[in-house]
């Protein structure tokens, strides 16, 4: 039985998550997706990197990469910055239109998360905060 509830939750959780997905795709106005904005979010934190690095950081494979660069590069929210001695090494680099478009997707977000929290009353936000805590503590122990 707890196997079923098991599997249950998990496709429960990918419903809501598939749901957000595609929710956040209709009302966001620009014409990229949640791995894009990922990765210019990680490039406003960590600033320019070689795509490879980055890939590595986000879980991508450098093909899905490239085309999440390439489409980037292509809607102005990214740059690629030449090195001029080594035209080989190649930053990625977000744009101030980048940022301007992950600061709406923050925005977006958050009011989408808002809006899905609303419906659980302040007692289950502090059992599903401390149900998902108890998870990163789990998952944090086994990459150790």
């Amino acid at each position: 039985m707890r196997d079923t509830n098991i599997f249950k939750l998990i496709h429960a959780v990918e419903l809501v998550n598939n749901a957000n997905i595609i929710r956040f795709s209709q009302m966001f106005p620009h014409n990229i997706g949640i791995s894009p904005i990922l990765a210019l979010s990680e490039l406003k934190i960590n600033g320019a990197q070689k795509q490879t690095v980055l890939a590595d950081k986000l879980g991508y494979t450098p093909g899905a990469m490239t085309n999440i660069a390439t489409k980037l590069v292509k809607n102005g929210f990214a740059e690629r910055q030449y090195n001029a001695n080594d035209r080989r090494h190649v930053l990625l680099a977000i744009t101030e239109m980048g940022s301007k478009v992950l600061i709406d997707a923050q925005s977006k977000g958050h009011d989408l998360a808002m809006e899905l929290f609303s419906v659980l009353s302040e007692e289950e936000v502090d059992q599903y905060l401390a149900i998902q805590n108890k998870l990163l503590k789990n998952v944090a122990k086994e990459e150790l």
